[in-house]
């Protein structure tokens, strides 16, 4: 069993910047990979990127490079979302997630977070 825990959304203008947390706990075998998907209203669940247990980014979605950076904290417990130069197009629904593999497939994952609201204002 894995748990994980969003937090920091919230609304912001375009330009501003917010950082996700996800807290996660459980079992170590099922969480190996933590990610982080996206899903606007009327659009179908996109990856945003992924951060392997032991470290090491290992994708970002092409729409978020160079804007947004995951990372982990050192006792492994935390994975963050840092999102700069938001824009309106970037509002949705982001929700933490786990499994073994750390590709964009969400056939690949095994759980999920309840999402946290990131609205971006124009």
């Amino acid at each position: 069993q894995v748990l994980l825990a969003e937090s920091g959304g919230g609304s912001v203008q375009a330009g501003g910047s917010l950082r996700l947390s996800c807290a996660h706990s459980g079992d170590t075998n099922s969480r190996k990979c933590i990610h982080w998907f996206r899903q606007a209203p009327g659009k179908e669940r996109e990856g945003v990127g992924a951060i392997y247990f032991g470290g090491g980014v290992t994708y970002y979605a092409d729409s978020v490079k160079g804007r947004f950076t995951i990372s982990q904290d050192s006792a492994k417990t935390t994975v963050y979302l840092q999102m700069n130069s938001l824009k309106p197009e970037d509002s949705a629904m982001y929700y933490c997630a786990a499994g073994n593999y750390c590709s964009a497939n969400e056939d690949d994952i095994d759980y999920w977070g309840q999402g946290t609201q990131v609205t971006v204002s124009s």
